[in-house]
């Protein structure tokens, strides 16, 4: 059950440091907050607990990274790659300005965001999920 497992979210991090990453974040300040989230998962790895981190993890030198300390901790590592096309991300992103269910992305953010992502490669071995369908098969 994945609920048992300790989640943190890279925005969680930010916004605890008084951040928004929908308001644009210095490459700094992401960086910072990467290096919080290691040192937590690294903890809770080394007392024997299980963790998933939830973080678009954009750039491939962030999931080298992840992989890298799971690799140290003995743990293992799994990449979830939510593939959602930019035509939905938009039109999710204009319901959620019609409703709020989350804080709001600038325009700008999400498009410096979509240009820039790097989607895992072939020997990254990503579970690739890009429907509700996936998941009946994805077994971590």
């Amino acid at each position: 059950d994945l609920h048992s497992f300790p989640t943190r979210r890279s925005s969680d991090l930010h916004i605890g440091r008084g951040l928004w990453g929908g308001d644009g974040i210095p490459v700094e300040e992401w960086v910072r907050t990467h290096e919080l989230a290691a040192a937590e998962v690294r903890e809770l790895l080394a007392s024997g607990r299980s963790v998933v981190v939830d973080d678009t993890s954009s750039p491939r030198f962030l999931r080298d990274g992840w992989r890298s300390l799971a690799a140290e901790a003995r743990a293992r590592y799994t990449l979830v790659y939510v593939d959602v096309d930019h035509e939905t991300i938009r039109r999710r992103r204009a319901a959620n300005r019609v409703d709020p269910s989350r804080r709001d992305v600038a325009d700008g953010v999400q498009d410096e965001h979509l240009a820039g992502f790097e989607p895992p490669q072939m020997d990254e071995a990503a579970v690739r999920v890009e429907s509700v369908e996936d998941l009946k098969y994805l077994m971590i």
